[in-house]
């Protein structure tokens, strides 16, 4: 496993965080990432802690609390100071509709929550999920969640999908650690946020490292997913015309894969965490042979001409800009 050293707390951090997003299952929406099999989401969690992973990503919305249980019930039997664990707030499900709300109150119930679900008493990283959309100042909620950490609930202080000007208020009230924002191959919007954070020794988080799972190759045909499941309608890679487009970049992986003997999976992981300003890149898994491959991506390098390859070949599809 590679491991990066946060640059404001010095604690070091593996290059995957495990993603904890599908294996929450069905929130109280309906909406999912398909059927899931706790078991199996616990041993794939295992198989990523025992390959090296020392970070897992989970938060309250995802499942509706449930992802956050499995999380919970798997660390369960290792040495919790040597789990790195971030979970978030700001994002819940309320009257039957999403939202994201980042209120004293709202906060203090919602870490509670996740207390209890998680079985810790503290978080390592506490992450803002979205941007609040109550008009709450973000004074009051970086101040509150400020006081969590002076009071040793919480390690470190990170914001999620935010812009430049975001992060730069939320640092007059708090010390933010850590920013998660997408990043791969078919998503480079946020690029440029990216860059700041490092130049402002901020560390990066990304998400999306598999573009959904469409970068490992495994679906080639415009799949059938159900109406509410994520990838129809939370990311754009499996709608036209950037489906066909990806398909003609799989191409280039496919050659890249057959130079390498290695599978796509971990040429999309190695090309995000390869980057200077990534410290860490989620990636979710569903089984243990989907978390054996992910960790097993640090036993090599892609070379720069290869990079520079599928750099151009983006580039020359346009698909570099697609946001999530």
């Amino acid at each position: 496993m590679r491991y990066k050293t946060m640059k404001k707390s010095g604690v070091d951090i593996s290059a995957i965080t495990v993603g904890t997003w599908a294996i929450g299952g069905a929130n109280s929406l309906g909406a999912s990432y398909g059927e899931v099999d706790d078991a199996e989401s616990i041993r794939a969690i295992q198989a990523m802690i025992d390959g090296g992973v020392n970070l897992i990503d989970t938060a309250p919305i995802y499942g509706s609390g449930h992802s956050e249980e499995v999380v919970g019930k798997a660390i369960k039997g290792y040495d919790r100071d040597k789990i790195v664990l971030a979970t978030k707030y700001g994002s819940y499900i309320e009257d039957g509709k999403g939202v994201h709300k980042s209120t004293p109150a709202s906060i203090e119930r919602e870490f509670a929550d996740s207390v209890r679900r998680l079985g810790t008493d503290y978080f390592d990283i506490y992450l803002m999920h979205w941007p609040d959309d109550f008009g709450t100042p973000i004074k009051e909620t970086m101040e509150y969640v400020q006081k969590l950490k002076e009071q040793g609930k919480v390690r470190m202080l990170g914001l999620c999908n935010v812009d430049i000007d975001y992060i730069a208020q939320a640092s007059e009230y708090a010390d933010i650690d850590i920013v998660q924002l997408p990043f791969s191959m078919v998503n480079q919007a946020d690029l440029h946020q990216l860059q700041w954070c490092e130049e402002h020794d901020i560390d990066v988080m990304t998400w999306g490292s598999l573009g959904s799972g469409i970068l490992t190759g495994s679906i080639r045909e415009k799949p059938n997913f159900a109406e509410n499941d994520f990838r129809n309608t939370f990311y754009p890679f499996y709608r036209e015309p950037l489906f066909s487009k990806i398909q003609e970049f799989l191409k280039t992986m496919d050659a890249v894969s057959e130079k390498y003997g290695k599978p796509l999976a971990q040429i999309a992981i190695n090309w995000s965490t390869q980057k200077s300003f990534v410290t860490t890149a989620l990636t979710g898994v569903r089984n243990v042979r989907e978390a054996e491959e992910n960790c097993a991506t640090f036993s090599w390098e892609l070379a720069q001409d290869d990079i520079d390859l599928l750099d151009s070949e983006l580039e020359r599809l346009g698909i570099t800009e697609a946001t999530s």
